[in-house]
């Protein structure tokens, strides 16, 4: 019997694809033994993918399952083309709205649901890893995921979105309920407004589905981590109402010793189709996690050598009285489309981020016995710190107002966006505990078990920040292959900083004009080369602890971009692109007073340069090879100080590269092979933002992990099997050298096994 199967275009979990790529035609003999329900392949609750899959396995089993039997020969499993792809084809973060990447002139990548579920991602860091252009910055176990991307460092209220709007990251962004991650690398001074110069991470909800979802994810990882998940969806028989309902709870033990922990999570999304052209979309999350944080490592001695003889499972943080970190984290977004006519629509959008968190960690930094407020003794020793603060709580309420539309004015086509926002944040904390405990080795520990905690501090207002931002951008089709995106953001900000007191430390009110323009050309309609000039706004560094205006947030200031690019789809499974950049803003760092104490400050312009080159798609009909290149200049001009000017900017490698491939195994189409090699060279650590002398440097590394997935059908469900290991030959890399709370080195994790089935029904 011949089975046709067409690619489920409005499976979100796959994409948006072209008819054009399908359909698959299976022909598999005796199929009513084998598969007695195999017109029900079609099922909504499974994917185009799973489909395929389990029907290929089927067929593929059939001989076996027919040795008794009297027919001799027995047809072969026929494909007549190639399996889909998954490269993603539109992002809604270079714009306002779903844009073609090809048509969108900046550098984006996305990860899509399917890749995530084929990597087996549990967090951000997992999911970014195959791009070069991102680098883990303070990344330690047990805290949040944080990244820098093209040498900067990403704000943790400013450059995370959830459906364009910002959220909160001081805390893990959980996975669960994330369609797709998408990426925009460079300014986003016209999309985001205030955000740091490195780029925007966008996370895309979940949405109901029109086909129902059912399924459900356990693993086991690392020293025992147990994981399971479920994912459901669905629309309601007259497709007015839509749900989609994701959880996951996890008991947590880490890679590192001691560093153990729970999570839970749940989220909803729901949509209300109020009329043709009217729909509600409602979504809420929350997410309780705690967990034992894992402390870096500091340079050893007045010579500040890099620590040798460490392992990459070593627990500073592992005394009898040592507290979790506790995070409760909260999202509730808003989201109202209508449609006016067949040119013009308006979206409402509003979403609150919330966090409420118990800070706690025993905290090795500093050497009393040499005089060193940052870095530890020559032979390993360390001043041991109670470093607590309860009843944290940050929250930030967004709101957007767009207006869309399509118009000629004589032979120029226009798509018009206009739209005003705002975003309110308010900053509820308190001083640290910060006692002094005792001394010990990074060598050899010193336990203190009769340690008392006492005392916390008030909790008080700290910071409070009102944006208002009006905005307008043009896309114009000046001929049939060139198009003019022009866009300029108007913003308003002002900010108020206090102290412990409840007394005003610091007032911002200023405004500011970011303007972005670039020109797109389709040389031919696959191949796309464009120039984009844009400014953005950066949101102040905060000044570290041991500085005379710690925690003292630095005013806003603009950052200057100019980018070439190229994209091309030279088929539909192989995309590329490329693009040369640089970026200008000022620069921030400690600098040493007449009186031996250190003032953040800031001074002079950091220059990062770089070209950024990507590729995805298959090679063949069964070997799927995507690759990712960046090359980096980051240095500091303009200073007057003779310490950092022209010197390389700390925790940014020259070169960084990953290669991930992906092997249908022939004969067996529901195993799959994959490994990725990750490599990144050698990178400067600069302690607290200064320039490292050349014994600072750090090493590059290698790190090789491996994969296999297999689809296997158990009576009527579809049941995908995950194995995998990172870090193949367990090797001892530093992973971060990042210049904050003072400076860290935090090492890459070992050798990591994990195994997971994914249960469709």
């Amino acid at each position: 019997m011949r089975y046709t199967l067409e690619p489920d275009l409005d499976n979100a979990s796959v994409g948006k694809r072209k008819a054009t790529q399908g359909p698959f035609e299976i022909l598999c003999p005796f199929p009513r033994l084998l598969v007695p329900n195999a017109s029900e392949l079609t099922m909504s609750a499974f994917s185009f993918r799973q489909k395929f899959s389990v029907l290929a396995t089927a067929c593929a089993l059939t001989p076996a399952a027919f040795a008794d039997t009297d027919d001799t020969a027995l047809p072969e499993l026929i494909i007549t083309s190639a399996p889909t792809s998954s490269v993603a084809r539109s992002a809604s973060i270079g714009g306002f709205s779903e844009t073609s990447l090809l048509e969108t002139p900046a550098s984006i990548s996305v990860v899509t649901q399917e890749q995530m579920q084929d990597r087996s991602v549990r967090s951000a860091t997992d999911a970014v890893k195959w791009d070069a252009s991102v680098q883990n910055s303070y990344n330690a176990v047990g805290l949040a995921d944080w990244f820098a991307i093209r040498g900067f460092v990403l704000d943790q209220g400013a450059n995370y979105r959830k459906d364009g709007l910002v959220i909160l990251a001081q805390a893990m962004v959980p996975m669960e309920n994330k369609e797709r991650i998408e990426v925009l690398k460079g300014l986003a001074g016209l999309q985001a407004g205030i955000a740091s110069s490195g780029g925007v991470i966008n996370y895309v909800t979940k949405r109901p589905t029109d086909t129902p979802v059912r399924s459900a994810t356990f693993e086991v990882r690392e020293r025992g981590t147990v994981y399971g998940a479920v994912d459901v969806g669905g629309r309601s028989e007259d497709g007015v109402f839509g749900y989609r309902i994701n959880a996951a709870a996890e008991d947590i033990k880490s890679y590192i010793d001691g560093s153990t922990g729970n999570r839970n999570f749940i989220s909803g999304a729901f949509d209300f189709q109020l009329s043709p052209r009217a729909l509600l979309q409602v979504d809420l999350d929350y997410q309780h996690k705690s967990q034992l944080t894992v402390p870096g490592f500091q340079l050893l001695g007045p010579e500040q050598r890099i620590p040798t003889g460490i392992r990459a499972k070593q627990m500073l943080n592992d005394q009898s009285w040592s507290r979790p970190v506790v995070d409760d984290s909260y999202n509730l977004g808003l989201k109202f489309n209508y449609k006016l006519n067949e040119h013009w629509r308006t979206t409402l959008q509003a979403n609150n981020s919330t966090l409420h968190r118990d800070d706690a960690v025993t905290l090795p930094s500093g050497c009393q016995a040499q005089g060193l407020i940052v870095g530890y003794c020559s032979d390993g020793g360390y001043s041991m710190y109670d470093l607590r603060r309860k009843n944290d709580k940050r929250s930030i309420t967004t709101t957007q107002a767009l207006l869309q539309g399509s118009f000629t004015t004589g032979d120029i086509a226009h798509d018009l966006t206009t739209g005003v926002s705002t975003l309110n944040r308010r900053d509820h904390f308190a001083d640290y505990v910060f006692n002094y405990v005792g001394e010990s080795n990074i060598y050899d520990s010193v336990y203190y078990d009769n340690f008392a905690l006492t005392g916390v501090n008030p909790v008080h207002l700290r910071r409070k920040d009102e944006e208002r931002a009006i905005f307008v951008q043009d896309v114009m089709r000046l001929t049939e292959q060139l198009k003019l995106h022009a866009g300029i953001r108007y913003v308003q900000l002002k900010r108020d900083q206090f102290n412990s007191s409840g007394m005003m430390t610091r007032h911002t009110d200023d405004d500011f004009v970011l303007p972005n323009i670039a020109l797109l050309y389709n040389l031919q309609p696959a191949l796309a080369v464009y120039g984009a000039y844009s400014e953005g706004l950066e949101p102040g560094g905060e000044a570290p602890t041991g500085t005379t205006n710690a925690e003292v947030i630095m005013d806003p200031s603009k950052s200057r971009q100019i980018e070439l690019g190229v994209k091309a789809d030279i088929t539909p499974d192989i995309n590329l692109s490329a693009a040369i950049f640089q970026i200008k803003r000022r620069n921030e760092y400690v600098n040493d007073n007449a009186d031996s104490t250190q003032t953040y400050l800031v001074n002079g312009t950091q220059i990062n340069r770089g070209l950024e080159f990507a590729a995805r798609g298959r090679v063949t009909r069964d070997w799927m090879l995507g690759a990712s290149f960046t090359t980096l200049q980051a240095k500091a001009e303009g200073t007057g100080d003779e310490r950092i000017e022209g010197k390389r900017v700390g925790n940014v490698p020259k070169f960084k590269s990953a290669v991930y491939s992906e092997y249908i195994w022939p004969g067996l189409p529901t195993l799959k092979l994959n490994a990725t090699w990750i490599y990144s060279s050698s990178k400067i650590f600069a302690p607290s933002n200064e320039i490292a002398a050349l014994n600072k440097k750090v090493e590059g590394y290698h790190v090789l992990n491996l994969g296999a997935s297999y689809l296997a059908q158990l009576g009527n469900t579809a049941t995908t099997f995950r194995f995998g290991v990172d870090n193949v030959f367990n090797k001892f890399y530093w992973g971060d050298t990042s210049s904050a709370f003072g400076g860290y080195l935090i090492p890459g994790a070992p050798r990591v096994f994990r195994l997971s089935a994914q249960v469709d029904f």
